[in-house]
């Protein structure tokens, strides 16, 4: 299977609340948060009011707080705690407990009671598991709770007799810190869960490629097993059709048959036999390949893309062998691939070696790398190219994104180093260099050469 059949384009998405389909928050993870909410609720409550013996509108706040008990008691007899809820109903949810904090920080003194921050807190896990647009609503309504709090509230609970009055500048002061609280912290949560969602979908498709390779290694070992099966009814079949030629006179019409059956018979056991080496001698054919031939059939599928390929190789010493590695040849496949893409005219591939590297270079004519992402290079769904427009039609955005972390992830594990830069001016293009250490495992030797099994540090 050619790498080109393999490659992967960026999961695609209909929407944002697809792509949190499989990581929807579940019933449970709120519910144990509601109550963790209730039981800090509830002792600041205590606390304030028969501690420090403010005066606190007690019932109020215990109305508050018992409707939060509720919910949660309904919500659990109604839906099991496995449940998974849907962006909708989550944001519903945990807007409740936006409302709900802010009704018990408007007994209790609005924006000038010390707890008032806590009222992100429903905005930072929806962004740490919600889409964006979700995530949005919730921060406004938080917002918006925020500063309806600034104007409109009883006065802050203090020692009988006294009051205390902040100044509304100070007041300004703290919603404009909770704001940009809210603005700072929910765009860091966001980003870390969404990079941390990104990594997660491109080493499943990383993962689903390999499982693709394994099994297609494996099919020699199924060919093999099968032939074993059909060896004995075939030969059965040629036992039979021989004794029937011994009985059948020349003349007989049914002679010619005969004799094109023991033909195809013992076809199909040359076929057979064929099939029981791929198991028996892949070690010595198939499980080593020269540096050179390993290019080639990397490069195979792309002959005929309209792109000039060519190979320069330098080397001072035997050519370096190497075990046959499905996560090489795609590698390989993906990045050369991608230089065809972009290549105006022309993609050159450099194979050099010597005693302690082994370096295979791509470089191509077309535009480059981008300057501003080029640092980026390797994480998934990053476009990393110029995009010419037919590219970027092609590519959706200028490719080079999940494709290019599988390929990059996967030749890293042989015990490769990534280099990339763009040429030099006035020539342009991008240049892609990979290196492996002589005394990498992925690379063997020829018959004359002692086989190096030491992993590179």
């Amino acid at each position: 299977m050619s790498p080109s059949e393999l490659k992967l384009q960026p999961i695609r998405r209909s929407g944002m609340d697809q792509a949190f389909s499989s990581r929807q928050l579940r019933l449970s993870t709120l519910a144990r948060l509601r109550w963790l909410a209730i039981a800090g609720q509830t002792a600041a409550v205590v606390v304030v009011a028969f501690w420090f013996e403010f005066p606190v509108p007690i019932g109020a706040c215990f109305a508050l707080i018992a409707l939060s008990a509720w919910v949660n008691i309904a919500l659990r007899i109604r839906f099991p705690a496995t449940r998974h809820l849907d962006p909708i109903w989550a944001t519903l949810i945990l807007g409740y407990d936006v409302v709900q904090l802010a009704g018990l920080l408007y007994l209790t003194g609005g924006m000038e009671n010390p707890f008032s921050f806590l009222i992100i807190s429903p905005v930072l896990v929806a962004a740490a598991t919600m889409p964006a647009d979700k995530t949005f609503l919730l921060g406004l309504l938080a917002f918006v709770s925020a500063t309806v709090l600034v104007f409109f509230h009883e006065p802050l609970p203090w020692a009988a007799g006294e009051t205390l009055e902040l100044p509304l500048l100070y007041v300004g002061a703290l919603w404009s810190a909770l704001v940009c609280s809210l603005a700072f912290m929910g765009f860091f949560a966001f980003r870390v869960a969404e990079e941390a969602r990104q990594l997660s979908d491109a080493l499943t498709a990383t993962e689903l490629v390999l499982q693709r390779e394994q099994h297609l290694s494996a099919l020699d070992g199924l060919a093999a097993a099968a032939a074993h099966e059909l060896g004995t009814p075939l030969g059965t079949i040629a036992l039979v059709v021989k004794e029937l030629q011994r009985e059948t006179d020349e003349e007989d019409p049914r002679a010619e048959d005969l004799k094109l059956l023991a033909t195809q018979s013992a076809r199909c056991r040359t076929i057979l036999s064929k099939l029981t080496s791929l198991s028996t001698e892949p070690e010595e054919h198939l499980g080593m390949l020269p540096l050179s031939r390993l290019v080639e059939e990397a490069m195979a599928p792309l002959r005929d893309m309209g792109k000039k390929l060519s190979i320069e190789r330098h080397g001072t010493i035997a050519e370096p062998v190497f075990r046959r590695n499905p996560g090489i040849l795609y590698g390989l496949g993906n990045i050369l691939e991608n230089a065809v893409d972009f290549a105006e005219s022309e993609v050159t591939i450099g194979t050099g070696w010597d005693e302690n590297w082994v370096v295979v270079t791509i470089a191509d004519d077309g535009p480059g790398f981008s300057p501003d992402v080029i640092d980026q290079l390797g994480e998934p769904y990053i476009s990393t190219r110029r995009s010419k427009p037919e590219t970027a039609r092609k590519h959706h955005g200028g490719g080079l994104g999940l494709g290019f972390f599988i390929a990059k992830t996967l030749l890293e594990r042989s015990g490769a180093q990534l280099s990339l830069r763009n040429r030099i001016v006035p020539q342009t293009g991008a240049v892609v260099s990979i290196a492996w250490p002589r005394m990498a495992p992925i690379i063997g030797a020829s018959s004359h050469e002692e086989v190096f099994l030491n992993a590179a540090e």
